[in-house]
C-alpha cells in the first residue's frame, strides 16, 4: 500500500512538471500559442502615464508607478506578442479592462492588442507592455536592457536607451 501511494505522487508530481514546461514552451506568434492561465499585471483603473526615473529618463509607467517596458522580439507594425508562457512570468503583460486613461502621453498612440487568452494587453506606438517582475517598487527600472532585448518605453513607444543598472544583469529575460 506504502508503495502504491508513492507511485501515485511519483506520477502526479511528473505530471505537473510535463504541464508546467509545455506551458512555458508556448510562443505567440500573432497572439497564438501560450497559456490562457498566464499572469498578467492588470493595470487597475488603466491609466498610463509618465514619470522620471532616475536610471532611464521620463517613462510611461502603470497608474501604480511601475516602469513598463517593450520587448525586441515584438513587433509594432503589425503588433505581434512574442512573450507567453515562462516569459511571462518574468514579464506580466500590463492589460487593460475598461477604458485607457492617459497622463503625459499621446491617447493616440495607446491601444491595445488580444492576448493568446483573451485578455487586451496595451500597447504604445503599436509596441506590447509589459511589468518586469523583479520590480520591486514604483519608479525602479531593473529591466532596462535585460538581455539587450528588454526595454523601459518612453512617452513615444521609443526604447529608453539610458543605461540603467540593470543593464546586463537579471540573467535571463525568461
Amino acid at each position: 500500500m506504502h508503495a502504491t501511494h508513492h507511485l501515485t505522487g511519483y506520477a502526479a508530481t511528473g505530471a505537473a512538471i510535463l504541464t508546467l514546461t509545455l506551458a512555458g514552451c508556448g510562443s505567440g506568434g500573432s497572439g497564438s500559442g501560450g497559456s490562457a492561465a498566464m499572469p498578467a499585471a492588470a493595470t487597475t483603473g488603466t491609466t498610463l502615464m509618465t514619470a522620471k526615473v532616475a536610471t532611464v529618463g521620463t517613462v510611461v509607467t502603470d497608474s501604480k508607478g511601475y516602469v513598463l517596458y517593450r520587448f525586441d522580439a515584438d513587433s509594432a507594425h503589425p503588433t505581434r506578442i512574442s512573450c507567453y508562457g515562462t516569459c511571462a512570468v518574468v514579464w506580466p503583460a500590463a492589460t487593460a479592462k475598461g477604458s485607457v486613461t492617459v497622463k503625459g502621453i499621446d491617447k493616440s498612440l495607446v491601444s491595445t492588442a488580444k492576448r493568446s487568452g483573451g485578455t487586451a494587453q496595451l500597447t504604445l506606438a503599436g509596441w506590447p507592455l509589459y511589468r518586469y517582475a523583479k520590480d520591486d517598487k514604483p519608479k525602479e527600472a531593473h529591466g532596462q536592457g535585460v538581455d539587450g532585448t528588454w526595454w523601459a518605453v518612453t512617452p513615444t513607444g521609443a526604447k529608453a536607451m539610458t543605461a540603467a543598472s540593470g543593464t546586463g544583469t537579471g540573467g535571463s529575460g525568461y
